[in-house]
């Protein structure tokens, strides 16, 4: 029990979330590059020649440069374990970004210098603040022109209704940065980019005479600003922090490697090790108590040579070694955990213990479901992954039909992935699935894949649908002739939804009969 608390405390598990292109990949990078577990940042997806960014391995993120699905990066530093999980930044691909907070102790939020706030920053606040999850907030792109800094810390507290802690202020406006000063101790950083940004930032620790000497009024400002900050109670208080009522922020350039070190550095200090985790019932299960751990991600083809799948497990409780035998929560049978694998990106290495925060990866474990419990000794289910409410449905159809079989296993595939949602009708047929997304730009990346990784070609068409309702057998009987109105099955768990093109003509089929059974889909996160 003492290993796994004290492993278990050494633990830091966080996922990076942001708004598209406020630079979550490329910081998610520069964190490895300052870990020392990477040489040299691609930085900007192959500048200069070099390999992308680590966390974005899939064809069609190499691509368009944009993190599609999330990755799992494991590494130390100095004496603690790091389990980072780069998101996805569209809100097309949200549900993933979602169900990976599921999975973490603390976040990092990005925000872009020049734009503050953003609609997909403002929701994932919301996200954490509902799971109560320790946001640090990295103010990004400070090398670049943007907002003042004392106006962002104003539109955080204003808009989203957290304090702002900075633990380093910015010396110069934004695109004229010299340095941060560490309102921890004092001190200022100077920093050097390294040409290209390929490697860390050079630091160089300026005393106050010589900053004042160097900067003149920027310094002098800067401290102003400080002092503004004490006189608001701007200072960091860790039990405000862990409680989600304050973010500690801080200020640099991912790009350019600058503020880096110190991002990394606060995560080690004051973000949380691993907790008790509820159950369904609400009861904590100690990290000291037997293994235990939940399915939140499943990923298959992630090596093209290899084409497996892979199930990632948050390690919730206990100690896990390769090789045990777990009980999977929701059949009752046992499960042998002989393919475990530590992940970094793409690459994996055979692991032959974890520990609770560790995400590892079982590998073929094709009898697991997302938000599936799995544990040793006392039973334990933890609660079901959030589910949310398609807003996009198109129909998908083999353009080959010799590969009809190959065509229906890479659509189960995808379904088991999350990816989309997959639905059947009995007028359209087994050949012609509906698949149902939170955003359309999922269509594109099943399209990539089935036509990719299992060599079907097929044809997307949009329907003209933009909400979903649960309904039962009887209600799906009456809906059938209703126009406007197409009823379906949901392939992962055989609920029975009702389809409609807006929400008038829903209010005009309930309206009616209000006897029918219109549940909403149950969804953690709306726009309502």
């Amino acid at each position: 029990m003492s290993q796994v608390k004290a492993e278990a405390a050494r633990r830091r598990t966080f996922a990076v979330i942001s708004h598209p292109d406020a630079g979550k990949s490329t910081i998610t990078e520069a964190l490895a590059l300052h870990a020392q577990v990477i040489g040299e940042a691609g930085a900007v997806h192959g500048k200069g020649g070099r390999k992308g960014v680590v966390s974005d391995w899939m064809a069609m993120e190499q691509q368009r440069g944009i993190s599609i699905t999330s990755a799992v990066l494991q590494f130390s530093y100095r004496d603690s374990v790091v389990n980072l999980l780069d998101t996805p930044g569209h809100a097309d691909f949200s549900e993933d970004t979602y169900r990976v907070l599921t999975a973490v102790d603390c976040a990092v939020m990005l925000l872009d210098a020049a734009k503050g706030l953003e609609p997909q920053t403002l929701k994932l606040f919301e996200v954490c603040r509902h799971r109560r999850i320790p946001v640090v907030t990295f103010i990004n792109k400070w090398d670049r022109p943007g907002m003042e800094a004392l106006e962002l810390m104003d539109e955080i507290e204003s808009r989203i209704d957290i304090k702002p802690t900075p633990l380093t202020w910015p010396v110069g406006i934004a695109g004229d940065m010299h340095g941060v000063i560490d309102r921890r101790d004092g001190s200022m950083i100077h920093f050097e980019r390294a040409p290209g940004g390929a490697r860390a930032a050079t630091e160089e620790l300026v005393d106050a005479e010589e900053a004042k000497a160097r900067y003149g009024e920027d310094y002098t400002q800067a401290l102003e600003e400080i002092e503004l900050l004490e006189a608001s109670d701007a200072t960091h208080d860790q039990k405000l922090f862990l409680n989600a009522v304050t973010t500690p922020v801080l200020f640099g350039a991912a790009v350019a490697n600058i503020g880096v070190r110190q991002l990394l550095d606060v995560l080690i200090d004051h973000a949380p090790a691993p907790e008790p985790r509820p159950d369904t019932s609400g009861n904590p299960r100690p990290v000291e108590a037997p293994f235990s751990g939940f399915v939140f991600k499943i990923q298959a083809n992630m090596n093209p040579a290899h084409r497996d799948q892979v199930a990632f497990v948050r390690v919730c409780s206990g100690r896990f070694e390769r090789g045990m035998v777990v009980t999977h929560e929701p059949s009752g049978r046992p499960f042998t955990t002989k393919y475990a694998q530590s992940m970094f990106g793409s690459a994996r290495d055979t692991i032959d213990e974890a520990f609770p925060g560790d995400v590892i990866g079982l590998v073929n474990a094709t009898n697991l479901g997302m938000g599936d419990s799995l544990f040793v000794d006392k039973k334990v289910e933890f609660p079901a992954l959030p589910s949310y409410a398609p807003e996009h449905f198109a129909q998908v159809r083999c353009d080959d039909t010799s590969k009809a079989k190959r065509f229906r296993r890479g659509i189960a595939q995808l379904d088991a992935e999350g990816v989309v949602q997959v639905l059947y009708s009995d007028a359209r047929g087994d050949a012609a699935p509906v698949l149902a997304a939170v955003g359309p730009m999922q269509f594109e990346v099943a399209s990539a894949r089935l036509s990719g990784e299992f060599n079907v070609p097929v044809s997307v068409d949009n329907l003209p649908y933009s909400l979903a309702r649960r309904t039962d057998a009887p209600g799906a009987q009456a809906l059938r002739t209703a126009p406007g109105v197409e009823v379906f099955t949901r392939a992962r768990d055989g609920a029975i939804l009702a389809a409609f093109p807006n929400k008038w003509r829903l209010q005009t089929v309930k309206g009616n009969d209000p006897n029918l059974k219109l549940d909403p889909l149950l969804a953690e996160v709306t726009d309502e």
